[in-house]
């Protein structure tokens, strides 16, 4: 058999239509050239991007746009090179259309949730989010989900919706710091200027907490057993917020101790009343 003869050779039919070999070379190479078209094309657009000072997010939710135009119509010219007319394949399964459309309404809802998301640039790559009071790190944002890794190192599918739909913190979504709360409460008899000016240094200490905005400290409530204070702190290290948490507590513990400022715990005063007989 002649080349020719071998290249035009009927492998298979699918309905009405009938594949041989040069078709599914003209397939492979449709999609081939995509795939180093987008390839290129992501090269060449992060590095003019990075020197617009655009961070890895906003580089990364274009690139994913591009993508999402890119590949479909390469699937639309595949289709085309074998003989299939996609508007003639819609239009003669409308009605199975209708009905599946019905099922996916939930996923179509992800869909445009995810291209919004990308356009937007709400939710980022390398965002510090707050998601059904679950701490993570987006990880990635396609069409239809996201990944975020929480700090227990899991990572969650959260679906598109979830962060259109739903109220979600985005700490790092305009690069500002953001402020901290820590609780401590002291005994009733302690100095409460010395707490005060105490707190306010073990803070400054801290080498990831910032010197401006400065941190304040605030009598918050006269407890039961204890004066509680509450230090505001600033700072930018979201994703190690609570160990810088535990750190200073750990601290103030060691600076309270040595200054005779004592951490009160419940008490509770027990009468016994003598009964006649």
């Amino acid at each position: 058999m002649k080349l020719k003869e071998i290249l035009e050779f009927n492998l298979f039919q699918i309905g009405g239509y009938n594949i041989n070999l040069i078709d599914i070379i003209e397939v492979i190479l449709i999609l081939f050239a995509a795939r180093i078209f987008i390839w290129m094309l992501s090269k060449i657009l992060r590095r003019i991007l990075s020197k617009r000072q655009l961070d890895s997010g906003e580089q990364f939710a274009i690139i994913q746009l591009i993508k999402y135009v890119v590949y479909p119509a390469a699937l639309l010219l595949a289709l085309e090179a074998i003989g299939v007319r996609p508007t003639i394949l819609l239009a003669g399964s409308a009605a199975l259309l209708v009905g599946f459309g019905l099922g996916i309404q939930s996923i179509f809802n992800d869909l445009i949730s995810g291209v919004i998301l990308l356009m937007e640039g709400s939710i980022s790559v390398d965002d510090i989010v707050i998601v059904d009071g679950v701490v993570g790190k987006v990880q990635s944002i396609s069409i239809r989900t996201s990944r975020v890794e929480t700090r227990d190192d899991i990572t969650i599918i959260i679906p598109n919706s979830k962060f259109i739909g739903s109220q979600v913190t985005n700490w790092t979504y305009n690069k500002m710091p953001s402020r901290f709360q820590i609780t401590v409460g002291v005994a009733y008899q302690s100095d409460i200027d010395l707490v005060n000016d105490l707190m306010l240094q073990i803070a400054a200490a801290h080498p990831r907490v910032l010197q401006k905005p400065a941190s304040t400290v605030f009598l918050d409530d006269m407890g039961e057993s204890s004066l509680n204070f509450i230090l505001h702190f600033y700072s930018t290290a979201f994703w190690d917020i609570e160990q810088i948490k535990s750190e200073l507590r750990k601290r103030m513990i060691q600076v309270f101790r040595e200054q005779g400022v004592q951490i009160p715990f419940p008490q509770r005063d027990l009468w016994v009343r003598e009964l006649p007989g």
